[in-house]
């Protein structure tokens, strides 16, 4: 059994910081991508930030230059910092990894609980 475990959401002030974590545990052989969705009310779910295992980062345009995405394969984990926070970053934010489980030849998607990110202006 595979699991994702989030934590680090909370209220925050704009132009404040909050740091995401997302640690990966179970019946794990490897994984690839590890990355952060997050879904405002009324609005899609988006891809916020995404890490391959050899460290090639992709960004969402508006996240850029104030949020950094790192991973420790270690342990597992993947870390979202996010900086100069905006009302408009507002949001579940998702943790999601693409896992091999072992004894398994398929790459699976596998998605956290959901944490909340609130700003307020």
């Amino acid at each position: 059994q595979v699991q994702l475990v989030e934590s680090g959401g909370g209220l925050v002030q704009a132009g404040g910081s909050l740091r995401l974590s997302c640690a990966a545990s179970g019946s794990i052989s490897s994984i690839n991508t590890m990355g952060w969705y997050r879904q405002a009310p009324g609005k899609q779910r988006e891809l916020v930030a995404a890490m391959a295992s050899g460290g090639t980062t992709n960004y969402a345009d508006s996240v850029k230059g104030r949020f950094t995405i790192s991973r420790d394969n270690a342990k597992n984990t993947v870390y979202l910092q996010m900086n100069g926070l905006k009302p408009e970053d507002t949001a579940v934010y998702y943790c999601n990894a693409d896992i091999r489980p072992w004894n398994s030849g398929y790459l699976y998607g596998y998605w956290g609980q959901g944490t909340q990110v609130t700003v307020s202006s």
